[in-house]
């Protein structure tokens, strides 16, 4: 195929719609494949960087040139294979999370390093599989960030705060496999999918409050609300092993203040919160990056996880699809890019 479509903005806010075009098909360079879209995730990081969010950090990066195609996780199949790439080919059925680029995935064709793929689990179906890679890599990442692992949690109490979102699911799950005993805090819609997925208390975060609950997690990891913070920071036990989040102001600092501006306000509020921790635990602020080895754990046990219900676009309606997660819909949006 000579072309592929891409969806894409000329510029960020409202003003700039998202529009379905041809562009040359991407050709991989050495290290690289070319995988064909099946199936594609709309996040909520998608709207926030279509409306500017991040775009000072990520112009360093190279990762908001403009016509910006955003997009992370995909599903699909290798169409081309670069110079020095082992262990795929062409024809073979992949998935996976590539890093914030400009070339993201909510296209037809999208071009990455071979070591950001993995031969897709059979037994999910795309547009399933197509809502987890990037989920599940930022909660690996939180995890490592917080000190969380079997020996630091087993059999102690660990604290999710936004249980009920896409991350908060996951790290659920993954937790109660590392034998901790999981409070997951969300709204009440979604408390009995915790349950389901190994918790083994749920707090509706509407009925109750942070303060009310015992200070004695081993450790706390944010997903919801960066001003619930001191409070997640004040239930670590003495002994706890640290905090992660994932709400925190780092990009916004950089948006807001520039880059020298950025990187000190970072530096002063890492350290304010930091300071809350009880002495010796870890505290991270996790920003996502693309892991080969957790990707590889999550093709192993992909097939374990509930699937999340989803709500598919073509190509043509990925301006919906983004309203459909602006507007926090029910169901998780994808993008079907074969459809035009």
């Amino acid at each position: 195929m000579s072309h592929s479509y891409i969806a894409a903005i000329d510029g960020f806010g409202d003003a700039f719609a998202l529009r379905v075009r041809p562009v040359s098909c991407p050709q991989p360079r050495q290290g690289e494949i070319a995988v064909q879209v099946e199936a594609a995730a709309v996040n909520p990081i998608d709207v926030r960087r279509r409306g500017g969010y991040g775009s000072r950090l990520f112009s360093l990066m190279g990762a908001a040139r403009m016509p910006l195609v955003l997009g992370n996780d995909f599903v699909g199949t290798v169409c081309a294979v670069g110079q020095g790439v082992t262990g795929l080919r062409e024809g073979d059925a992949v998935f996976g999370a590539k890093p914030p680029s400009s070339a993201g995935t909510h296209a037809t064709h999208v071009t990455m390093r071979a070591d950001h793929a993995r031969l897709r689990p059979s037994s999910i179906p795309a547009a399933a599989l197509a809502t987890l890679p990037y989920n599940f890599l930022t909660v690996t990442r939180a995890f490592a960030d917080a000190g969380i692992c079997r020996e630091t949690v087993n059999r102690r109490p660990v604290l999710v705060h936004g249980a009920t979102g896409g991350l908060g699911q996951i790290a659920v799950w993954l937790l109660h496999r590392l034998g901790a005993s999981v409070t997951a805090v969300g709204g009440a819609k979604g408390l009995d999918a915790c349950l389901a997925a190994g918790a083994a208390e749920v707090v509706d975060r509407h009925r109750q409050r942070l303060a009310s609950l015992p200070r004695h997690f081993a450790a706390t990891v944010n997903f919801a609300n960066w001003g619930d913070e001191a409070d997640l920071l004040h239930l670590l036990a003495p002994d706890a092993v640290g905090h992660a989040t994932t709400v925190h102001p780092l990009l916004g600092n950089f948006d807001r203040l520039g880059l020298l501006g950025g990187v000190m306000a970072t530096l002063v509020g890492k350290r304010g919160k930091r300071a809350l921790t009880p002495k010796g635990a870890r505290y991270g602020w996790t920003t996502f990056r693309p892991n080969p080895s957790a990707l590889q754990a999550l093709a192993d046990c992909a097939a374990a996880l509930a699937p999340p219900a989803v709500k598919t676009f073509t190509l043509s309606q990925t301006e919906q699809a983004y309203l459909h997660v602006m507007q926090g819909q029910p169901r998780r949006a994808v993008l079907l890019p074969g459809q035009l």
